[in-house]
């Protein structure tokens, strides 16, 4: 029966367990996550991804230590996809659960995502003076610095890790298939347009949108 459930599933995707087996607890303390020592972390771990597939942007989280995710689908993809701006937005939504719990805990956020680690520690630490001039994705942005900034006033800890895509992370891959059920989602977040100037063209048949950048130019 498991096997044909598995040959009748639709996703090309494997639902990774979080079993108490002997191998299973062998296999997670092997991965990246695990190397890191986030399973005896004493606080709430959140694992993040984004998704951007088929001009439709998603947002997902789990959360390790109540095994519960969220998600949400990203608005304002007629003004271009990007999967940077699905994981800015995974991030925001794992930040917002962890504001709605009200508890002291300290958290780890696990991204896969170079961008929001790199975009987030510009506005870490004394002496420093960045901007959201220019950046395509200002208003998920400003929502996450302002929930950094709110956490540090409380004093509550906050820890940003990078780990790396595709090595089969069951906490990434968990994240991952909550970001694609994002893509479906009617619960759309971050959906004002930004009122610039979208640009059409056809190439090959297809018809692409975007508003000015590289490509355009």
């Amino acid at each position: 029966m498991a096997i044909q459930e598995a040959l009748d599933e639709e996703s090309t995707k494997d639902t990774p367990s979080f079993g108490s087996e002997d191998l299973e607890e062998i296999h997670r303390s092997g991965t990246e996550a695990g190397l890191l020592g986030i399973y005896n972390f004493p606080g709430a771990v959140y694992a993040t991804d984004g998704s951007n597939d088929k001009g439709v942007m998603g947002a997902g989280y789990f959360k390790l230590d109540e095994n519960r995710g969220g998600c949400c689908q990203l608005g304002r993809g007629e003004e271009g996809n990007s999967s940077n701006r699905a994981e800015l937005g995974a991030a925001c939504l794992a930040l917002e659960d962890a504001k709605r719990k009200q508890d002291r805990k300290p958290i780890i956020l696990l991204s896969d995502s170079a961008c929001f680690v790199s975009s987030s520690q510009k506005w870490i630490g004394e002496g420093k003076s960045p901007s959201m001039h220019g950046n395509p994705d200002a208003d998920i942005m400003r929502d996450i610095v302002q929930l950094l900034r709110e956490r540090i006033a409380q004093g509550h800890l906050t820890i940003l890790i990078k780990i790396k895509a595709h090595r089969r992370d069951p906490l990434n891959e968990l994240a991952d298939r909550w970001a694609d059920e994002g893509r479906q989602s009617e619960n759309i977040h971050w959906s004002l347009p930004t009122n610039r100037p979208i640009f059409y063209w056809t190439d090959n048949s297809t018809t692409h949108h975007s508003p000015m950048n590289l490509t355009v130019k």
